[in-house]
């Protein structure tokens, strides 16, 4: 299921500054979530394994599943909504998990996607969305229903967690040079125009407001210009309050949310 994957020079300087010591493996078969059984396999490669487990009352009663499992003692590495590239510290080292869908992306933007993901290891932030809302999760919920689905909720608070992330991980992308910076900067240039699009795609109902968030959320990492309403998630205030601030925006936004 997994292999040791050969890093680039700038990929493994990366890794030596944010987070020394991390596995990057490539994966046989791609993912949302790792099946049990081959999760449990990472234990032979780590030091050791210590599933993460939160409390039930974090939780909507409408949560979907894989919601529930993650929350759970089980040991859960991945997530709808990673991507192409997932990681945990519930295993020592931490890990970085590359998934087969990579194949045939440009090797300088997988290198990206690879860097990020060690920035992110070296954080000191929760690997998932439910670890930083925490009991905030039910009112984030509560502000977006009925508009949003169990699942739409799930998407939109995911989407939400980037936009956190993004906030911090970008001032680092932008001290880079070389490729890894010139693959940020195109990345960010791809989605400035599909970015600029969003109020007419939500407006039209080509695109649902978590689609939408997803590809806002995704640009705040690259310092992109957003269209309201995500515009107030790129936000120094965002830092300061985290969870209960992003359960403010779903409420002062809900009306305009549609599934």
């Amino acid at each position: 299921m997994f292999s040791t994957r050969e890093l680039s020079a700038a990929v493994e300087a990366v890794r030596d500054e944010h987070a020394p010591g991390a596995l990057v493996l490539d994966c046989a078969h791609d993912f949302e979530t790792v099946p049990p059984a081959q999760a449990e396999e990472l234990g032979l490669l780590v030091d050791s394994l210590d599933p993460a487990s939160y409390p039930a009352e974090w939780l909507p009663a409408d949560a979907p599943e894989v919601l529930v499992t993650y929350a759970s003692s089980d040991l859960t590495v991945g997530m709808p909504g990673d991507g192409g590239v997932a990681w945990t510290r519930q295993t020592e080292p931490p890990v970085v998990l590359c998934k087969p869908r990579l194949d045939g992306s440009p090797d300088s933007f997988v290198d990206f996607l690879i860097a990020e993901a060690l920035v992110e290891v070296g954080l000191d932030e929760p690997e998932h969305m439910l670890g930083f809302f925490g009991a905030e999760y039910p009112n984030f919920a509560d502000a977006v229903r009925p508009s949003l689905d169990p699942v739409g909720t799930y998407q939109l608070a995911v989407a939400c967690y980037d936009a956190y992330l993004g906030l911090q991980t970008r001032e680092i992308f932008a001290e880079w040079d070389g490729p890894l910076f010139e693959a940020w900067l195109d990345a960010g240039d791809r989605l400035s125009g599909r970015v600029e699009e969003l109020p007419t795609a939500i407006a039209t109902g080509e695109l649902s407001v978590p689609e939408a968030a997803e590809l806002a959320c995704n640009a705040i990492k690259h310092a992109g210009e957003l269209p309201a309403p995500f515009d107030a998630l790129d936000a120094s205030a965002y830092l300061d309050h985290g969870a209960s601030y992003a359960v403010e925006w779903a409420e002062r936004v809900a009306e305009t949310i549609s599934g």
